[in-house]
């Protein structure tokens, strides 16, 4: 009960302080960001990077592979890294609020056109993600339906994000950055202490340590626990291996990374609201050394967790499922402390701390709407739009995107091998900027050229995908991810159609 109550104000808080933020977002320039701060930057940005994936997929990684599972958020910032220092002073210096905006400058109306739609496609593919782990949040461990849970986290974040715009994502995100780093390390003590010490933790790695109640557990488990001690470490050394998740897997995130950040619209529109380039550049390498080392926390909860697991200490979660990866985040949460106030409190808070990152929900809806509002509606459907205007119609698309996303997770929340390929829209995102590096170092990289590379790169991402799902493995090799098809994919074809299809010559 202390948990969900603390769950409750926290939402409120959050809803608070989005709407109280109404009163700064007047204009269609204060709704997409204008003039902000280096604080109100890191605190917007830092939300696109260290959403659900941040926390439960990571402690995910962290209970089945170890600390390698925090190559996620190393990744991440080493993207942004990337972009404050090689790509920040350039975008800034375009006065465009959107990525789409950007890639005109260097390939036509027509390609901004085209990039909008596919990363907007993208936008919305991980909110509907996000909306999905929240929901199954409220539904495993506070005994909520799905189907409520997810309109209830949809309506509020709609609501506030509506009301205020950058400023509300700003003002919210910042809330969510203290809880989500204070919920982690407050969680990493609270878990040392059930466990008894490092010592203890050492023991429970080690496959020889497995308890008789573990065991029995497992074997009562039957078909839901098979082969799932083929992909762990067999010793406690294998969890503090960083390559214990594999090379590919760690390469594949890096690429994505890098290039994803630099067309990452959640996460670069507040950099491009900046009040000037240094103020920009600043941001982002603070928002890099924010988000690297978030994920080696919430892989140690997972190693925690896995832990307790061993020693028969945490089984079950509160379904009466079999504790693994996807449930052992939330499955510790409920379970800190053998004091049940003091264990409703901690779990409360760190619970909060979980609920902070899947509200990275808004930024994103706000990123779609951005994207089609000034990328198609403004500069293709209606230049001449008074302010008033576009910014109706902001909230209007903002709104929708986040209807889109409730409804989609609804929708494909048991539809696992959907999510899987909408997830692969990650890959696209990064191929689309290796065609904008054509665009910035190739003169002859053309309009149609880019057009057309954008849209079989989008295939290919998914394709490669579905291909994996279906047969169990990749198309040519298991080292050659959708990551390495689309970049492959991106540039090949950009060179090929730029070449049969030439810029046009000035009169």
């Amino acid at each position: 009960m202390l948990q969900l109550i603390i769950i409750l104000l926290y939402v409120a808080l959050t809803a608070a302080i989005g709407i109280w933020s109404s009163k700064k977002s007047k204009s269609s320039d204060s709704f997409h960001g204008t003039a902000l701060s280096v604080y109100a930057i890191v605190a917007a940005s830092a939300g696109e990077w260290l959403g659900g994936t941040s926390t439960t997929g990571v402690s995910e990684y962290g209970f089945d592979y170890g600390l390698s599972g925090a190559w996620y958020t190393v990744s991440n910032g080493i993207g942004i890294m990337f972009l404050a220092l090689l790509f920040a002073k350039l975008y800034r210096s375009f006065n465009s609020v959107t990525v789409p905006g950007i890639i005109e400058k260097f390939f036509g109306v027509k390609a901004r056109t085209v990039s909008s739609v596919l990363l907007t496609v993208v936008m919305l593919a991980v909110g509907l993600s996000q909306m999905i782990a929240a929901g199954k949040l409220g539904q495993s461990l506070l005994g909520f339906p799905f189907v409520p849970t997810v309109v209830v986290f949809a309506a509020v974040s709609i609501v506030y994000t509506l009301a205020g715009g950058m400023n509300a994502v700003a003002s919210t995100n910042k809330m969510h950055l203290f809880v989500l780093y204070g919920g982690v390390l407050t969680a990493i003590i609270f878990a040392l202490i059930k466990l008894g010490g490092i010592d203890n933790l050492i023991r429970g790695l080690n496959g020889s340590e497995v308890s008789k109640a573990t065991a029995a557990a497992i074997a009562a488990a039957g078909d839901k626990a098979a082969g799932y001690y083929g992909r762990a470490p067999k010793t406690a050394g294998g969890y503090f291996n960083m390559f214990t998740i594999g090379f590919t897997k760690v390469s594949s995130w890096i690429i994505a990374s890098v290039l994803g950040a630099c067309t990452a619209q959640a996460g670069i529109q507040p950099v491009l609201a900046a009040r000037d380039v240094r103020a920009a550049r600043k941001a982002c390498i603070i928002t890099a050394l924010v988000v690297a080392p978030f994920g080696f926390f919430t892989a140690m909860l997972g190693l925690f967790a896995k832990a307790l697991f061993n020693n028969g200490t945490m089984i079950l979660d509160k379904s009466g499922e079999l504790v693994n990866g996807k449930s052992a985040l939330p499955t510790l949460m409920m379970n800190l402390s053998d004091n049940p106030i003091v264990g409703g409190i901690v779990g409360g808070l760190v619970l909060a701390s979980i609920l902070a990152a899947l509200s990275t929900v808004a930024p994103i809806i706000l990123a779609s709407g951005t994207m089609v509002t000034k990328d198609i509606y403004q500069r293709v459907l209606k230049p001449g739009a008074t302010d008033k205007q576009v910014l109706l119609v902001s909230r209007i698309t903002t709104a929708v995107s986040g209807v889109i996303c409730c409804i989609g997770a609804i929708a494909l929340v048991q539809a696992s091998a959907v999510l899987d390929i909408v997830y692969a829209a990650y890959s696209l995102r990064g191929a689309i900027f290796v065609i904008v590096l054509f665009g910035i170092y190739w003169k002859r990289a053309s309009e149609p050229g880019a057009c057309r590379s954008m849209i079989f790169t989008g295939a290919a991402a998914v394709g490669w995908k579905a291909f994996e799902l279906i047969t169990g493995r990749y198309p040519i090799s298991d080292h050659i991810t959708e990551t390495y098809a689309a970049v492959i994919v991106a540039v090949i074809t950009t060179v090929v159609f730029s070449y049969i299809l030439p810029k046009k010559k000035l009169a």
